[in-house]
């Protein structure tokens, strides 16, 4: 019998044990090397949106917590091509909703509300709203 608890004592003290134990710290200097980007054409979407959204000053900032967010709000050409360039990511993670009479699409599933999520929405007959996130930290904002 006390062959068989041995095993299941050591890997319970084990288990526990990593449990306890600090978070891993990195080693050495952070890397300051730029973020090596590639072109995507579904970026065009988001580049539009912000575009028009700053053309026209219908942007903003909103904050929650401890989390500060610019908006960049577009309509009309740019925000129906964004709505319709997320057609198939929301049919795949079931982020098409219907709210009050207009269906949003989310680059994301909406856990809570809408902070920190882009999205798009129309009520028909042409009515297309999109709104895009960039999070900013506090930094710029203070």
């Amino acid at each position: 019998m006390i062959r068989f608890v041995a095993p299941a004592l050591a890997a319970s003290i084990a288990l526990a044990g990593c449990a306890s134990m600090p978070e891993a710290t990195i080693a050495g200097p952070p890397d300051y090397t730029p973020i090596q980007t590639q072109p995507h054409p579904r970026a065009r979407l988001f580049v539009d949106c912000i575009a028009q959204a700053t053309t026209a000053g219908t942007y903003g900032h909103a904050h929650d917590g401890d989390s500060d967010r610019l908006l960049f709000t577009c309509t009309g050409a740019q925000a129906r091509a964004f709505y319709d360039g997320l057609a198939a990511r929301s049919a795949a993670i079931g982020s098409e909703v219907q709210v009050d009479g207009r269906t949003f699409r989310t680059t994301e599933i909406v856990e809570r509300d809408l902070f920190g999520v882009d999205y798009c929405s129309t009520g028909g007959a042409g009515d297309f709203t999109c709104v895009i996130t960039l999070n900013t930290g506090a930094a710029l904002l203070d």
